[in-house]
Formats: C-alpha cells, sequence, structure tokens
C-alpha cells in the first residue's frame, strides 16, 4: 500500500512540475513578444514600463532591453530545473510503477 501512496504522491508532482512548465513557457513566449515590440518600436516613440499600477516612461531603451534580456535568461533557467525535475519524477513513477505491476 505504501507503494500505492507513492505513486500517487508522484503523479500530484509530476502534474504540479507540468503545470509549472506550461507556465513558464507561456511567460517565455510572453517576454519574446515583448522583447520583439521594444525592438520594432521606433526610436522617436516613447516606450512605457509598468511599475506597480502606474506605467512610467522609458528613458534607457538600452537598459529596459538588457533587463528583459535577464528577466528571460532567468525564465529560461527556471525552464531547465523544471523539466529536469519532471523527468525525473517520471523515471519515478515508472520505477514505482513497474514495482506495484510485479
Amino acid at each position: 500500500m505504501e507503494q500505492a501512496q507513492a505513486l500517487q504522491m508522484v503523479v500530484a508532482e509530476v502534474q504540479t512540475a507540468r503545470q509549472q512548465v506550461a507556465q513558464i513557457n507561456a511567460q517565455v513566449r510572453e517576454l519574446e513578444g515583448t522583447i520583439a515590440a521594444v525592438e520594432s518600436q521606433p526610436d522617436d516613440l516613447a516606450l512605457h514600463r509598468q511599475m506597480g499600477a502606474v506605467l512610467v516612461e522609458v528613458e534607457d531603451r538600452d537598459q529596459l532591453k538588457q533587463d528583459l534580456q535577464s528577466t528571460l535568461e532567468q525564465l529560461k533557467d527556471a525552464l531547465k530545473t523544471i523539466s529536469a525535475k519532471e523527468a525525473e519524477l517520471i523515471s519515478t513513477y515508472d520505477q514505482l510503477k513497474a514495482a506495484l505491476e510485479g
């Protein structure tokens, strides 16, 4: 019975990891779109950045791009970590399932 409970716990953890992967993937795509929009914005038009509930005009575009790129890299690193954890959990799931089956 302990293996069955362990299997259920691993299934729940796999589901959580998959949700996190999906959320981070969505954030990565959104940030990549934001970076593309910033890069395509003509220099003579203002850019704004949301800070809390307020939009603030961006004075240093290069710094904004660097900040966005840094955030993107952090998200990609987190995605790699969570994806590796997901793969590890799936391996554990397969092992527990095989042990239960016999």
